[in-house]
């Protein structure tokens, strides 16, 4: 590490460093994220695009007293770097390290918590307008990309603030990307661009020529500024932006540290709702990243000399449901993809390849999605909307009243459902049962293994009801078989084990440790049954009573939130079946879980094979006569 960067810590460190030494100070940011996330893993193109935007925006504004608010979080490395977290860096997204997404306790420079897109302007809108209540002055400054403009949240919180007036700086960071290329007439429209200089240079000529003519009357004057103003507005995206009451600025090169500092002094001047076109390049400053932004947007530890991210051979979760969802929609002409903004992660780019006029990717608007679906499934057809359990979060209101109240055959592939990882808190799939399961009509599903998701793919399509799908992030393990598909009928259990003296109800990714669990508790004469429950709702309540009533306990295994959850289903057929059984959940307590490999953190919640052995055995330990009556 060379001597700028030694010498920055906190963005007043950087107050006396000239021009050309900031822009040293990027490279040198730049080198560091390299070396870092090429051993950690992490968003590494996003964060290197916008290197030069973090650098600036700390040297013209007073942070952590002037507020920055990022938007998802993706391109904030540098932030963080620049802001007392350049001796922790080598610990991003590993558990007890810092946070690969800005996080309020964290550090005080980070305004706002983040890890989901287009939240943004909303936040730093709420900022403010609390400054202007409590009397303060200092600044608020958002940074949203491009293809975070495609939510709709972004716009609300765009109209609200033309609105309301208030001082408040909107960076567009515009690298015409989000994970994968942007789609739809927002994104062509921001793609037409001149560059601020051009259209300065063209104003100066047009006044020049009106201030020629001589004896122009000053009526004739404003009708021709006028046309001007429009003229340049139609040749920028600055029309969209004022037509919402922003004053535009740009769009400028973001890579010109000169015209960056200069921009940036002008728009904290500026008074209402400011809107600066910052133009950048994801990957900036490393060479493979440049090349293919989308390989190195979210990437595990790779070879940073070489540009090498390592493959694997093994099957994912994700790789099974796009060859099961392939061979379902050659047979069967109804069939649909929907994606927002992620083809490439849900696995959906292959049946964008093979069936382009049945592929809709909708940007990212997930709430948009599922009512596309609803709509696509009114019609007759069978939309499959693949979207990560997190992110399926933002369309609950979708779901539940566009697809379920008119029980409409839309079927939800939740990948990632579950831990998932190093993206930590704001990207782990634990609510998804907690929520969906209490909506009416739908059909809900965890496979354990590959052929079962393959099995579960081919039978929602030929369900009549809202289905949802949940799998987690990694790879199917040994015996997977392409073989014909089989049908599954909702809401049946499969026992994988007999067991005397306690039943093991385990739903999807909790399947495999049961069973090493089951295997383990034999060792010391302990008989458990382990059954895959496949469905969450509808149960299989016929077998669940049968089995309660035959060893007298049960035990539940979830990888997702307790309250409300699988186990809490079980409980509850008990409750209305007049069933007495002592049952044991375990799942994820009602707490944020932190960042971590999903092996740690499935250890240090109990989700593991070890924990399920503890857990079985503190239950049996307790002097319980269970009493079951079933009717």
């Amino acid at each position: 590490m060379s001597k700028i960067l030694d010498s920055v810590n906190i963005p007043e460190d950087m107050k006396g460093l000239n021009k050309d030494e900031l822009k040293d100070l990027a490279a040198q940011v730049r080198a560091l994220i390299v070396d870092v996330v090429s051993r950690t893993g992490g968003h590494l193109a996003s964060s290197l695009g916008a290197v030069d935007l973090a650098v600036a925006l700390h040297y013209v504004y007073d942070t952590p007293r002037d507020r920055i608010v990022w938007d998802v979080g993706h391109q904030a490395y540098a932030h963080k770097i620049l802001t007392g977290r350049k001796e922790l860096f080598h610990t991003l997204r590993t558990q007890g390290g810092i946070s690969g997404f800005p996080k309020i306790a964290e550090s005080e420079y980070d305004a706002f918590g983040v890890g989901h897109s287009s939240t943004s302007i909303s936040a730093a809108l709420g900022m403010a307008a609390a400054r202007d209540l409590a009397g303060g002055t200092n600044k608020v400054v958002a940074v949203i990309g491009d293809g975070s403009l495609t939510a709709g949240l972004a716009f609300e919180g765009l109209n609200q603030a033309g609105h309301l007036k208030k001082d408040l700086v909107v960076i567009l960071n515009d690298n015409e990307m989000s994970i994968s290329q942007n789609v739809g007439a927002l994104s062509s429209f921001l793609s037409r661009k001149i560059t601020g200089q051009f259209a300065q240079k063209l104003k100066q000529e047009v006044e020049g020529f009106i201030e020629s003519i001589p004896k122009i009357g000053g009526r004739l004057m404003g009708i021709a500024k006028r046309a001007e103003d429009s003229l340049i507005s139609f040749l920028t995206p600055g029309m969209l932006f004022e037509g919402l009451g922003f004053n535009y600025l740009g769009p400028i090169d973001g890579h010109d540290m000169g015209l960056l500092l200069n921009t940036l002094r002008g728009a904290r001047e500026l008074k209402g709702p400011v809107l600066v076109h910052v133009l950048t390049k994801k990957g900036k400053g490393y060479g493979p990243a440049e090349l293919e932004p989308s390989k190195f947007h979210g990437v595990g530890p790779f070879d940073a000399k070489r540009g090498i991210v390592p493959k694997s051979d093994a099957l994912s979760y994700t790789k099974v449901f796009s060859e099961a969802l392939l061979n379902i929609a050659e047979k069967n002409k109804k069939v649909l993809a929907i994606t927002a903004a992620m083809p490439g992660g849900t696995g959906l780019a292959a049946f964008q390849d093979s069936f382009p006029e049945r592929f809709f990717d909708v940007g990212i608007a997930e709430q948009h999605a599922l009512t596309f679906a609803a709509g696509l499934a009114r019609e007759g057809f069978i939309p499959v909307t693949a979207i990560y359990s997190t992110f399926l979060q933002r369309a609950f209101d979708e779901v539940c009243h566009d697809v379920c109240l008119q029980n409409l055959h839309v079927i939800m592939a939740l990948d990632r459902a579950g831990i998932v990882g190093a993206d930590g808190p704001t990207h782990h799939g634990l609510f998804d049962i907690a929520s969906l399961r209490s909506l009416p009509n739908l059909i809900m599903a965890a496979p354990r293994d590959g052929n079962e998701l393959r099995n579960l793919v081919y039978s929602a399509a030929r369900y009549s009801s809202p289905v949802a799908l949940r799998y987690p992030r990694g790879t199917v393990g040994a015996g997977y078989s392409r073989d014909t598909f089989s049908y599954i009928k909702p809401g049946t259990a499969e026992v994988l084990t007999d067991g005397g003296e306690v039943t093991i109800l385990a739903i999807g990714s909790m399947v495999s440790p049961a069973l090493t669990a089951a295997e383990e508790l034999a060792k010391s004469g302990i008989k458990a049954g382990v059954v895959d429950a496949r469905f969450i709702k509808p149960l299989d309540e016929s077998l669940i009573l049968r089995l309660a009533k035959h060893t007298g306990r049960v035990v539940t295994v979830e990888e997702g939130s307790l309250q409300g959850g699988f186990g809490s289903a079980v409980l509850e057929l008990f409750e209305q079946r007049g069933v007495d059984c002592p049952v044991k959940r375990i799942g994820v307590p009602d707490a944020y879980v932190e960042q971590g490999s999903q092996e740690e953190l499935r250890a240090q919640l109990g989700l593991d094979a070890a924990g399920i052995v503890d857990s079985v055995r503190t239950f049996l330990s307790a002097e319980i006569k269970p009493r079951v009556v079933a009717n």
